[in-house]
Parts: C-alpha cells; sequence; structure tokens
C-alpha cells in the first residue's frame, strides 16, 4: 500500500471479519490443534455426533490486517458483541502468517512439520504465525452503539475521526459519520475482502482529498 492511508482502520468482528455471531455460532471452549495452530469450538452436533467447527477469518483478512501493521496505520476492532470474553479469546488464538505476499493455509502450510529453535522442538506455526490480537491496536469489544466506541478510540488515539475508516456489516452503525468516521457497509455474505478493502480506501481518499499546495509551498 503505497497511496495515501488513513491513520486509523476500524473492523466490526461477526461476519466482517469471520463468518459468524461469536456469541451464538462458537460453542465454548476453543481448543487449538497443537500440531497445526488450526483453532476449532467445541460444537458436538444436533444429534450428539461431534463436528467440533473451524473458528478463522474470512480467507483476505489476514493480508488485510498484516499489510495495515507493516504500513503502521493505527488497527482497532469494534464490536457490539456481549461475548467480550470469547471474542478477545478468538483473536488470541487464532493465527496469521508472519510473512508477506500470499497468505497460506495453516493446515497447508504446517502439515505438522517440526522445527529446532533454542534447542526446542516446535511445531513451525508457532514460529511462522502470530497470534491475530497482535495485529490490532486497539480493542473496543462491548455492547454499545458504535460511536461510543469511536468516542473512545478517538480519547484514546488523539486521532480527528476524519482519520478513520470502519468497515461494519450493519447499516444501523452507519451512525458514526456524524462524528466524521468513513463508514463502509461488508455486504451479507461476503465478510472483508482485498477488493472492498480498496473500495474503502478509495471512498475515504475521495471525501478527503489531499490540499492542493498553494505557489508559496511549491
Amino acid at each position: 500500500m503505497t497511496a495515501r492511508l488513513p491513520k486509523l482502520v476500524a473492523f466490526d468482528l461477526d461476519y466482517t471479519l469471520w463468518d459468524f455471531w461469536v456469541d451464538t455460532h462458537v460453542d465454548p471452549p476453543l481448543h487449538q490443534d497443537p500440531k497445526t495452530g488450526i483453532v476449532y469450538d467445541s460444537f458436538t452436533g444436533y444429534y450428539g455426533k461431534e463436528s467440533s467447527r473451524t473458528v478463522e477469518f474470512y480467507r483476505d483478512v489476514p493480508g488485510i490486517l498484516r499489510d495495515l501493521r507493516d504500513s503502521g496505520v493505527t488497527v482497532a476492532a469494534c464490536s457490539r458483541t456481549a461475548a467480550i470474553k470469547l471474542a478477545k479469546e478468538v483473536l488470541n488464538l487464532v493465527r496469521i502468517p508472519n510473512g508477506t505476499g500470499t497468505d497460506i493455509c495453516l493446515a497447508d502450510s504446517s502439515n505438522g512439520t517440526q522445527t529446532v529453535t533454542n534447542g526446542d522442538v516446535s511445531p513451525s506455526w508457532t514460529s511462522t504465525t502470530s497470534p491475530a490480537v497482535k495485529f490490532f491496536d486497539q480493542l473496543e469489544i462491548y455492547p454499545t452503539d458504535k460511536t461510543v466506541h469511536f468516542k473512545e478510540l478517538h480519547k484514546k488515539t488523539g486521532l480527528p475521526y476524519s482519520e478513520m475508516l470502519f468497515f461494519d456489516d450493519e447499516r444501523r452503525n452507519r451512525n458514526v459519520e456524524k462524528l466524521g468516521v468513513t463508514f463502509i457497509i461488508v455486504p451479507e455474505g461476503r465478510g472483508m475482502d482485498k477488493k472492498l478493502f480498496e473500495q474503502g480506501l478509495q471512498e475515504w481518499r475521495k471525501r478527503h482529498p489531499e490540499p492542493i499546495p498553494s505557489s508559496s509551498d511549491v
């Protein structure tokens, strides 16, 4: 990302970064496969048969978060879920590849391969990935109007609302625009992807064009 960027980009969680409602679709406790790092919930199926579900981001999300971190943009999670502890647990357990370029699935990249670090043998995913929470600078996760989340972000970061871009799947949360935040709706069933992310950046740049330098500045 070389073009001008907002100083802060915020994301909702449910059906924005992942394809579930963490308070109703995820059955705790969560567990992480020690060989692959993949996270599963404890869903036992409708007839008592075990069928744990994978807890993960939409495909393009890891690359988006990594690019923002590498560009020095402040990243925030703004969610009104009541399952605060569980949402934070997901962010702490789900892993994001450390590298650049095309993302790779944890299951495909590790295959149980062992690496040696400081004399200790460990699965490769522990050294090639990082907890997703490390890609967020601010976590505003609690049930309230989203304007409250952004007022807190403004207070904590000192950044103006005009420098904030927000992606969310619920139209009611467009009310953050009265503060000056640029709001981008995440279409139902789509989730965050690179195309939508670029569209959001373009909309923010359109609303906040760079000032034309005066003759005295040249």
